[in-house]
């Protein structure tokens, strides 16, 4: 068999690190090493590998010789795209036709699209931004997707930084505003190529790493479902659809890219956006895309907690949590998403609790009211602490440690499943801490209860228990009066303690382990003091 010259495996070198920029060095030098002996068997076989054959001082030729070094990368490392060249038409919706105005984008997304516009490379608007703005909704962020490397991107922009693994993007700041941009993604790898790229996919199918680079088309082909799929230019305002995305969402229609099954496992994750992003955006999933969802189910056990926790927080935040949460336990998805859930929604107290607290989540973030994560998640763990805490009172633990060894148990288990950020336990632990101190409506218990920092957020979560029917609503009216009132109504509706004839102080009998709150509320406000 023939060797490569030398200068030619010089020229491979060169070009392969052009060709594989973003990847670890580690990849390039497997990369390179693979494309060395492809070559040389191709040669064998009548290939004109002579075409690389060149001396190594005219490295001006290595730049002619990039984009086939990158097609040969891809032949080798890569799947075909799932839709074939010849199938795939570009269309290009004027102006006149979408009606998006750059006045609807923000300054710094439009900043970034042309300053990468004007360093000579092609900078456009992608994905959930267009989408909105088509549908008139108001996008939550913008992102860009360019041909420039993450490198080159962060060249260009001091305020910037390359973040990620498995996707590697640059985030770029103006301001308080942060604008994602990424790189344009070639075919992912497959599974029925060599052991190099399956490196790349569990044995779930999930995608590891996506750091391979392509065109424009192909960019859109990676991407998850067709309304995702479109660019948008701001300088000549056009839109850019490879694969009828724009009638997809004239039509409502939310439909996923190439094979269903295989882009599903390719990222779990996709199995609960496309439930999110139909309920959402009032559309609905082709016949197609929803068929294998519920067989893929059991795919979410594989994912992140933290990519877990994340596309939980987007689904409660959504302004439909109920109606997603309705949806997912329909297609058998929310097991997986919400594990806190899996027995609580199968009890009609627990159901009832659920279903009215997503209810006025949703109403609060129709009308662009504040909602806390950490209130959020104490809704949803609340019943799990109750019943473990129950259990232990009855296996004879004092109810106060009972409570904290409850609140720890379930967090703990949390953590594990879902990643919920440190930073919220605080807030999810007062919360509930406080609720057996609204029950205790004696002395100066109510006064010290409303100093309290987190007053407001225990007293809502307290008015969903009285209204789910866990708690008394006599509760929930007193203090919605005593709240209302002035500090002379206040002292007047307080019940007031007998006193003694004798004037001697009564020694307290030792409670029963029955009178649980009572205790609890006791062992509390003596600990404040």
């Amino acid at each position: 068999m023939m060797r490569l010259a030398e200068p030619a495996g010089r020229l491979l070198e060169c070009a392969g690190n052009c060709a594989t920029r973003g990847m670890t060095v580690h990849d390039r030098t497997r990369l390179i090493g693979q494309l060395h002996q492809f070559l040389q068997v191709r040669y064998d076989h009548t290939y004109h590998a002579k075409r690389l054959f060149v001396n190594s001082t005219n490295k001006h030729r290595i730049l002619s010789n990039i984009a086939m070094i990158r097609k040969l990368l891809r032949k080798v490392f890569s799947r075909k795209a799932s839709t074939p060249e010849s199938l795939t038409k570009l269309n290009i919706i004027a102006s006149k036709h979408h009606g998006i105005r750059c006045n609807q984008i923000t300054p710094c997304a439009l900043k970034v699209a042309l300053n990468l516009q004007q360093a000579g490379f092609s900078a456009y608007l992608v994905g959930g931004a267009v989408r909105d703005l088509l549908l008139g909704l108001v996008p939550k962020d913008f992102d860009v997707a360019t041909n420039a490397t993450p490198e080159e991107v962060h060249k260009i922009f001091r305020r910037s930084r390359i973040i990620g693994r498995r996707f590697r993007l640059v985030h770029v700041m103006c301001g308080a505003e942060t604008v994602e941009v990424s790189t344009f993604r070639g075919p992912s790898p497959d599974e029925n190529e060599n052991s190099a790229s399956k490196q790349s996919i569990d044995q779930h199918g999930r995608l590891l790493h996506d750091n391979v680079f392509g065109s424009q088309e192909e960019d859109a082909k990676r991407r998850d479902f067709t309304v995702n799929a479109l660019f948008y230019d701001p300088v000549k305002e056009e839109i850019l659809d490879y694969l009828n995305g724009y009638e997809d969402i004239k039509a409502k229609r939310m439909r996923i890219i190439g094979d269903p099954v295989q882009r599903f496992r390719e990222d779990p994750i996709r199995l609960l956006r496309a439930v999110r992003l139909a309920t959402k955006l009032d559309m609905q999933m082709d016949a197609e895309t929803a068929q294998p969802i519920g067989d893929l189910a059991p795919l979410l056990q594989n994912v992140p907690p933290s990519r877990l926790f994340d596309e939980m927080l987007k689904l409660l935040l959504s302004g439909h949590a109920l109606a997603c949460v309705v949806e997912l336990r329909a297609r058998g998805l929310h097991h997986g998403l919400l594990p806190m859930l899996d027995v609580i929604l199968e009890q009609p107290l627990g159901e009832r609790f659920i279903t009215i607290a997503l209810k006025n989540t949703d109403e609060r973030i129709r009308q662009n009211k504040p909602v806390s994560p950490g209130f959020l998640f104490a809704i949803l763990l609340w019943h799990e602490v109750l019943s473990y805490w129950n259990s232990l009172q009855a296996s004879g633990a004092k109810p106060l440690p009972a409570l904290f060894e409850a609140m720890d148990h379930i967090l703990s288990l949390q953590h594990k499943k879902l990643a919920i950020p440190r930073r919220f336990d605080a807030i999810i632990q007062e919360i509930w801490a406080m609720q057996p101190r609204f029950e205790a409506l004696v002395g100066r218990k109510p006064f010290r209860l409303l100093a309290h920092p987190r007053f407001r957020a225990a007293y809502d979560f307290m008015l969903l228990r009285c209204e789910s029917g866990e708690l008394g609503t006599e509760f929930g009216e007193w203090w919605k009066a005593f709240l209302s009132a002035d500090n002379a109504e206040r002292e007047k509706m307080l019940p007031r303690q007998t006193a003694l004839k004798t004037g001697r102080r009564k020694r307290s009998r030792k409670k029963s382990p029955s009178n649980s709150v009572d205790t609890l509320e006791n062992t509390i406000d003596n600990s404040d003091t």
